[in-house]
């Protein structure tokens, strides 16, 4: 298996949305003094790009941006709370081979209140229609778990695949790029039993379609990181994080960074001024993923297990065949 290397470009800070875990939107980017299209030319061709914020679709020159982008990437990525619905279906059919993931927080009451938009889940929900209408067929849901909405999680499973969408999932953290350092989870064993619950319907999958599977059991693998937050306040220790060398990210301004995760923002350049070589050559960049390295936060991001995944399948594999076993045999099991 290959690895590719995940640019994660966050196109702007402004958003639309008030979500509880995330700040961003106190700190809007002026239009003016984003990235314009053109520096994404100097990214390197084949790599992995998720196309985030902020709100994306709140650039009026975001299909200029896939322009750039679309015919240089391995694999792209939108990341979008789905309300612009008109603006994503329109890239979705020009640009069909796009991964769409539209941010919820559960079913609405509880997905409106933790993101701060009014009617919020029925435009997220719309869009996800919509997209199905389209030759885009990567498409689905994206779900950031936390204790405040562990009641919907498994509901908002089913749905997705009810609907044949994907249900990616991430964990609420602390970082410069949230401007937050307050996020906590304040019920965990409840958390943890919904989270325990959720792992299993992942490994006991009822998709349609060997592909739809493994993709469950991945999430599964990964989820078993969360769980452990949940259950012992601290993520689970897997691997050596691979900011700065397997993903990285450009701001709005052009700065990159080795992660997200950090509550200072390491900057290794910034693509107005050096090409991307360079940047990632430099002195500067090497002290930043020095820093990743002794970094000791323990992050529960999906890219840091994508590549592991990659590097190492025989680990995820062993482990979804064990706990697979288990629960046909009906043996207890944490998950570990």
């Amino acid at each position: 298996m290959k690895n590719t290397i995940q640019a994660s470009l966050i196109v702007t800070f402004r958003c639309n949305a008030k979500c509880q875990m995330c700040d961003i939107w106190k700190y809007p980017t002026k239009a003016l003094e984003e990235l314009d299209p053109k520096y994404y030319e100097k990214l390197p061709d084949g790599l992995r790009i998720n196309i985030t914020g902020g709100e994306p679709m709140l650039r009026t020159d975001i299909e200029d941006i896939f322009k750039v982008l679309y015919p240089k990437a391995k694999l792209i990525e939108l990341s979008t709370n789905g309300f612009f619905t008109d603006k994503i279906v329109s890239i979705a059919t020009k640009y069909p081979n796009t991964l769409i993931r539209v941010s919820v927080e559960g079913l609405p009451a509880i997905n409106d209140k933790i993101r701060g938009i009014e009617n919020g889940f029925d435009h997220a929900f719309r869009t996800i229609l919509e997209l199905k209408k389209t030759k885009c067929k990567n498409i689905g849901f994206s779900v950031v778990i936390s204790d405040k909405n562990a009641d919907d999680l498994i509901n908002l499973y089913k749905l997705s695949s009810y609907l044949g969408v994907e249900l990616a999932n991430a964990f609420m953290h602390n970082s410069w790029y949230f401007h937050k350092a307050d996020n906590v989870v304040e019920n965990t064993d409840k958390a943890a039993k919904i989270e325990a619950e959720f792992i299993r319907l992942l490994l006991q999958s009822r998709r349609s379609g060997i592909r739809n599977k493994l993709k469950d059991y991945g999430r599964a693998y990964f989820n078993r990181g969360i769980l452990k937050n949940f259950s012992k306040t601290t993520c689970m220790s897997r691997i050596q994080c691979g900011g700065g060398k397997d993903f990285f990210f450009v701001d709005p301004f052009g700065n990159i960074s080795p992660c997200n995760g950090s509550m200072e923002q390491w900057i290794m350049g910034n693509l107005k001024e050096s090409s991307f070589e360079d940047i990632m050559n430099s002195q500067v960049a090497k002290e930043a993923i020095k820093k990743v390295e002794s970094c000791d936060k323990n992050c529960c991001f999906v890219v840091t297990d994508r590549h592991d995944m990659v590097r190492r399948p025989w680990k995820p594999l062993y482990w979804v065949v064990k706990n697979k076993v288990k629960l046909a045999l009906n043996i207890p099991t944490d998950f570990s």
